[in-house]
């Protein structure tokens, strides 16, 4: 399977590494009761005292790995082997646009203290992959109107609030509601596209739903435990790393090798037919 993508071999080495690092880690951690360096390596912070090394805590944070190990292996593996398709330009700008939003959905878990600079940018290249989405998907798109205005007010809308807080412009708090819900109207319309364009697998859609899904789920749990600890927030957090494997995936697909539509084979002719 690694050979099937262009850098499959230097990706699986990688993400193999990291997963090694996890197990060894979490063995550490119930032999000895140090959790932190399976800490470290999965919620990337120091460890909070209060965090024990009980086989429920260490379960969990194995669990915070493992979208940081599929991370890895989905995103340094680049597309698929064989013959790349002719691109147009509207999608070569939207691969770059792609690329640039994964890496700052992954830098993010990593950063926890974003300047509200960083916020900004990081909303600019969302809303760069809204307005370029659109006409790669073309007729795929239904309700593309709405669509492009749910995504505009998502992430314009986002920058907008970290200004706001910055400068104390008195922004109304409403703000950041209607930007969830227009992120997440967005990201439902765009994954339905995708599901029917054959340009991305289905694998590529299973993606964007769970990056969408898990971290309600997360949350959910959380609450219903009565628990709002920082292990089920970074659990919450490592799950957005999925958005970045969806991100990465929609640009891999389009600069890999795409079936070609076999021409139908004409049927002979009789002697004598015109």
């Amino acid at each position: 399977m690694p050979r099937h993508h262009r850098l499959g071999v230097p990706a699986l080495i990688v993400t193999a590494l990291y997963a090694a690092a996890l197990l060894i880690t979490a063995t550490i951690a119930l032999t000895t009761g140090d959790v932190a360096p399976l800490w470290r390596l999965t919620a990337f912070a120091e460890v909070e005292e209060t965090i024990e090394a009980t086989p429920p805590n260490v379960a969990t944070l194995i669990l915070i790995g493992l979208p940081w190990a599929c991370a890895l292996w989905e995103c340094l593996r680049g597309p698929r082997a064989g013959q790349a398709p002719e691109l147009t330009t509207h999608e070569r700008r939207l691969r770059v646009a792609l690329h640039a939003a994964a890496a700052s959905w992954l830098l993010y878990p990593l950063v926890p203290d974003w300047p509200w600079w960083a916020i900004v940018l990081d909303s600019l290249l969302m809303l760069a992959v809204v307005v370029l989405f659109q006409p790669v998907l073309g007729e795929s798109l239904e309700y593309a109107g709405p669509a492009r205005a749910a995504g505009v007010l998502a992430f314009g809308g986002g920058a907008a609030v970290a200004v706001s807080d910055e400068f104390e412009l008195g922004i109304p708090g409403m703000l950041s509601l209607l930007c969830a819900v227009g992120q997440l109207v967005w990201t439902v319309l765009v994954l339905r596209a995708q599901r029917w364009d054959d340009r991305w697998p289905f694998v590529t859609y299973l993606y964007g739903i769970t990056s969408l899904v898990l971290p309600m789920l997360v949350m959910a749990l959380a609450w219903m435990l009565v628990d709002t600890g920082s292990l089920f927030y970074s659990l919450s957090a490592a799950a957005g790393v999925l958005t970045a494997v969806w991100l990465c995936r929609s640009a891999h697909d389009l600069a890999g090798p795409r079936t070609q539509p076999v021409a139908p084979v004409p049927l002979p002719t009789e002697p004598g037919t015109p």
